[in-house]
């Protein structure tokens, strides 16, 4: 067995950069720690935190195809984020034209959560602690 510490980051490829740079930055509050653009892949990749902890790699790549299924595609089905005050954050992306499900409880904790979707689809889940 390996010994894993923690998730080191989640790699998202979008399909409009400055949409989905804007969307994790100026709606869900992610810090740019760095932004290249690699122009031999005619690509960006931007390195974002939340917290002072490194966890998103935004990837822009010419032409990506989309995601075939959702959700229960084989690989990534959805990132979740925690959060104190559900009630609060899903008014604050509502003030952003940023709409979410009904807000459901958990039946195996009891806990609050819903789902949105960033610019190209991708659920996100916010989770109450």
């Amino acid at each position: 067995m390996i010994h894993i510490e923690r998730i080191h980051h989640i790699a998202i490829i979008c399909r409009d950069y400055q949409l989905s740079k804007d969307f994790y930055t100026k709606i869900l509050g992610f810090k740019i720690e760095q932004e290249i653009y690699r122009e031999e892949r005619n690509s960006y990749k931007l390195d974002l935190s939340l917290n002072g902890q490194y966890l998103i790699e935004l990837f822009s790549f010419p032409d990506p195809p989309a995601r075939m299924t959702r959700p229960e595609a084989a690989g990534l089905r959805h990132i979740a984020f925690a959060v104190k005050n559900i009630e609060k954050e899903v008014t604050s992306l509502a003030d952003k034209h940023v709409f979410t499900e009904a807000i459901r409880i958990d039946e195996c904790t009891g806990k609050k959560y819903t789902f949105f979707n960033d610019p190209d689809g991708l659920p996100i889940e916010l989770y109450e602690l």
